[in-house]
């Protein structure tokens, strides 16, 4: 992996050199827009709107419109007016409870990496973090935008994980959103008892991206000039119309999908059993 950049994360008066990474990668497959009729690939090129002209690139700059088709032109020395001297710093300036921020404000993880001999200050955080159950709430400048970012201890290691302001998030206003439904006792009952039967401990390594791997296995196929196969229509969606009947059947469903893996462990547990038997009494004789 290459470092996006190196700077230093900091609280207090502590100050660790660290190296940023890119946690996470996509695996999304991406096409290419071709002309139909002899698979030209389509380019997209810069045409003025008023000379009806292509522009080359080093025609181009930026604009930003402070009123309709009133623009102002942002040169790159314009940036030279901004305070940067934290381009390269994570400044920890407060620390919280981990479950004080909601899922909806986290937007991308960087792994963080110390320096070396910058390693016993950066273990202290994360054992720190990892203790306590909290997060350190930091500013750090990211491609010419400041962030506000959640420091983690993940593992062994110190993530940050930039979070989206609160501005950003929509308010639920306009949605039809239910405030307080009665909702019968005995839908409760059943819907707890579907949630524990599928409550468990969890692995991200038991989700895989299935439509990823039927894209994969769609294009091997059409390379090798396989026919594509007919698949049976999908059922119309069916109208919910006794919840408790609906909830009765999930649970149903669920004991009939575990039974054969109690099943298959039980029988594991005797076939030691089985063998020990038959092997004492081949002894006997």
């Amino acid at each position: 992996m290459r470092p996006i950049w190196a700077g230093s994360l900091s609280f207090g008066l502590v100050n660790i050199p660290v190296k940023l990474y890119l946690a996470a990668k996509s695996e999304r497959f991406s096409f290419r827009m071709l002309h139909g009729s002899d698979q030209g690939p389509v380019q997209f090129k810069r045409f003025c709107s008023l000379e009806d002209r292509e522009v080359p690139y080093d025609e181009i700059v930026r604009g930003y419109e402070y009123d309709k088709g009133q623009y102002l032109v942002i040169e790159d020395k314009d940036f030279d007016r901004i305070e940067r001297a934290a381009a390269r710093v994570v400044d920890i300036q407060q620390f919280v409870g981990r479950e004080e921020i909601s899922p909806m404000f986290y937007e991308t993880p960087y792994y963080l990496e110390p320096a070396k001999g910058a390693e016993r200050a950066y273990a202290l955080l994360r054992q720190v973090l990892a203790e306590s159950g909290k997060v350190g709430i930091a500013k750090v400048v990211l491609k010419e935008r400041e962030y506000v970012g959640a420091v983690t201890a993940e593992a062994n290691a110190l993530v940050l994980h930039t979070l989206r302001y609160q501005a950003e998030i929509r308010e639920l206003a306009g949605l039809n959103i239910p405030e307080e439904v009665e909702v019968p006792q005995k839908q409760q009952e059943l819907a707890r008892l579907l949630v524990d039967q599928l409550s468990g401990k969890f692995d991200a390594s038991k989700f895989e991206d299935t439509y990823h791997q039927q894209v994969a296995k769609m294009i091997d196929e059409k390379l090798a000039g396989m026919p594509i196969p007919k698949r049976p229509p999908a059922p119309p969606p069916g109208q919910v119309v006794d919840l408790a009947e609906v909830l009765r059947r999930s649970l149903e469903k669920g004991k009939a999908a575990t039974a054969p893996k109690e099943k298959a462990e039980r029988g594991e547990r005797r076939a030691p059993q089985k063998l020990a038997a038959k092997t004492a009494r081949k002894r006997s004789k």
